[in-house]
């Protein structure tokens, strides 16, 4: 199922917060094969309700199906802490949106929408979630906090993001990594956005992705990519003007004389990525603009369980 359908109820809204409980609920609802199997983001199973017990966990909509009271029997608290990391550098920013398009169609707006998903999913939890995002310079941290008022206020950032200036910005994605290692210091889940698109040594990038591993921290690394044209260099044989939107230089060439090589290197770094991802115990998931998000969310949640 592709994303706009997915969502289709509710992209009349702008909220940020209300697109990401429709793809967590839709998601929920499709993983149950009854009320009392499957995946629940929030409680660990259904129990029969005794007259007399609080009414505060009885499930409504269960009620509706079956006529008979239920409550949620709620997990223990977990505590996990989640860092999530977003790359906002100028080639995150790509395709440039159309006027009739969403957000969410280009890579940033894909990973701050795949970002407020999980952030449903941690709250509902009753789990802490961090923030941070760079590209060159360090542009927002905030530490793992639970509280209602923190979520709103990642959303806030999350949606501010969407209404930046695109902006000529390089990634100093070694420097920052490891500045964000240095300030996550109790043990948590970092998740990663970014199109690993970085003009520095493949070993001091994964020397920074190492470096997020410490302290036992588990790590998950989702390359973001645009399918048509990233992976498949889906353009027409005209002469086209290629710009690097981070430095601005640019060439001009036909796309079909340069295509084999392009796939051919594409291919081969995402195996080197992918194996030495595989090397250093990262998780490492190839996601594309306009997918849904049960990759994403069935990734966060079998991490979270070999985790905990």
């Amino acid at each position: 199922m592709k994303l706009d359908a997915q969502i289709e109820k509710v992209s009349r809204f702008q909220h940020l917060e209300v697109l990401a409980n429709q793809v967590v609920e839709g998601f929920i609802s499709g993983m149950h094969k009854s009320p009392f199997h499957g995946f629940s983001a929030e409680f660990a199973e259904h129990k029969v309700y005794n007259s007399g017990e609080s009414t505060k966990h009885i499930d409504w909509k269960l009620f509706a199906k079956t006529d008979r009271l239920y409550t949620k029997r709620y997990e223990e608290e977990t505590n996990l802490r989640c860092h999530l990391i977003i790359d906002n550098s100028s080639s995150m920013h790509y395709p440039v949106l159309q006027s009739n398009q969403h957000f969410y169609e280009n890579k940033i707006g894909f990973s701050v929408l795949a970002s407020a998903v999980l952030m449903n999913i941690l709250k509902k939890q009753r789990d802490a979630v961090g923030l941070s995002v760079f590209s060159d310079q360090y542009e927002y941290y905030a530490p793992e906090k639970g509280s209602d008022r923190h979520h709103r206020m990642l959303l806030s950032v999350l949606e501010g993001m969407l209404q930046e200036s695109r902006k000529q910005k390089q990634t100093d994605v070694i420097t920052y990594l490891h500045q964000i290692a240095e300030k996550i210091h109790r043990r948590s889940m970092i998740v990663l956005f970014t199109d690993m698109f970085q003009s520095v040594e493949e070993k001091a990038l994964f020397d920074a992705l190492q470096h997020l591993k410490h302290s036992k921290h588990k790590v998950v690394l989702f390359h973001v990519v645009d399918e048509g044209t990233e992976l498949h260099f889906d353009f027409d044989n005209t002469p086209r003007k290629f710009i690097d939107v981070e430095t601005g230089e640019s060439i001009t060439v036909f796309a079909d004389t340069i295509k084999e090589n392009y796939l051919d290197l594409t291919q081969q770094y995402f195996k080197r990525l992918a194996l030495t991802c595989a090397q250093n115990h990262i998780k490492y998931v190839p996601v594309r603009v306009g997918a849904n998000f049960d990759k994403i969310m069935l990734t966060y949640l079998t991490e979270k369980q070999s985790f905990v």
